[in-house]
């Protein structure tokens, strides 16, 4: 007696049934592409601000505007998209802008050397510090970086040959085409206005590429994305290097738009503001940080007239604003629909 062979299940002979799972983007075609319209179209709008701006001092608010939304956009992509706390981020700031300025100054090498010299030295050391910093995890890396902040500070104000020291970089020239120097606010707008757009085009496209969807997942649940293939250390650390890069950026077009550098400006206060902005813009959203730039550029400006107050008026509006809406501005219109939503059903 013979036993007949068991059957199996039959196979499908169409190619979707034999083609292995495919990992695929977390946002649709059609919906990136209507974010890459979105912004474009917000971009230009920008465009026409020096036209209809009543005085050089509000182009120069929107050039700092523009500057500031590269710094906070680039701690957004650490913070908000990668979970990782970094109270330095106002150092690599720092640095760019000093590598810059001294490139100009000391050595009379021209501005646009000195941009991408500040992205590749402020990328250089966050990867010298971010291998042995980013095996720590939550309060211990938020230490460390704090401790990187305070040290590159005290060497801004002690090497007084090569940065100024307490008094500041002095004498940095503007970026110029030749001769025609960009040494006014409504000329260097295009410039910012340029380099701003190429960085939110730059994260907007890593955040809906391969490593972007690495990075959200390593965010979620480090141990799971390790389990399916994921290096979780590389992908924090690439993204570290970035966001440095970018702070480098927006350094070197601070230091050559105000031609001058002051080691309060990279203060650690300033990396905790940063970080609080990123939170109130909307933390882990694409548009939060031009909330949280707009707040960080404006809000100092209007509380001039209440100079002894100005720190505790800051402070509470920015409790308002996180009690009101935790997923920031930019999540308060989502938020709203959910409520809506909840009162319906």
């Amino acid at each position: 007696m013979t036993l007949a062979p068991a059957k199996s299940a039959p196979l499908s002979s169409t190619p979707e049934a034999a083609a292995p799972a495919v990992i695929r983007p977390l946002r649709p075609t059609a919906t990136r592409s209507s974010e890459h319209r979105r912004l474009l179209l917000v971009w230009l709008a920008l465009l026409i601000l020096p036209f209809v701006a009543p005085n050089a001092y509000f182009v120069s608010l929107a050039n700092m505007f523009l500057i500031n939304l590269i710094l906070i956009a680039s701690l957004n992509l650490l913070m908000g998209y990668g979970g990782q706390i970094s109270l330095g981020h106002a150092a690599f700031y720092g640095l760019g802008a000093y590598a810059s300025g001294v490139l100009n100054v000391k050595f009379g090498l021209s501005p646009w050397i000195g941009l991408p010299a500040a992205a590749i030295l402020a990328g250089l050391a966050a990867l010298i510090i971010g291998i042995p910093a980013l095996r720590l995890r939550g309060l211990y890396l938020s230490m460390a970086t704090l401790g990187w902040n305070a040290i590159l500070v005290v060497l801004f104000g002690r090497l007084i040959d090569i940065t100024g020291g307490p008094n500041g970089l002095l004498g940095v020239k503007p970026f110029a085409f030749g001769r025609f120097a960009l040494n006014s606010d409504v000329r260097q707008f295009p410039l910012v206005w340029l380099v701003s757009l190429v960085v939110m085009l730059a994260i907007l496209n890593l955040l809906n590429s391969r490593i972007g969807r690495a990075l959200r997942a390593v965010a979620t649940n480090e141990l799971g994305a390790d389990a399916v293939g994921i290096d979780s250390f590389r992908t924090k650390l690439l993204v570290f290097v970035l966001s440095a890069a970018m702070a480098g950026i927006a350094g070197s077009l601070y230091v050559h738009v105000n031609q001058f550098a002051s080691p309060e400006t990279f203060s650690v206060s300033n990396s905790i503001l940063l970080v609080v902005m990123v939170a109130i813009g909307g933390s882990g959203l694409f548009w939060g940080p031009v909330f949280g730039a707009l707040i960080y550029t404006a809000v100092p400006q209007l509380l001039l007239d209440y100079e002894d107050a100005e720190l505790m008026l800051f402070g509470l509006a920015m409790l308002v604003v996180l009690i009101a809406s935790p997923s920031g501005i930019a999540g308060l219109p989502a938020m709203l629909r959910r409520r809506l939503a909840r009162r319906r059903s």
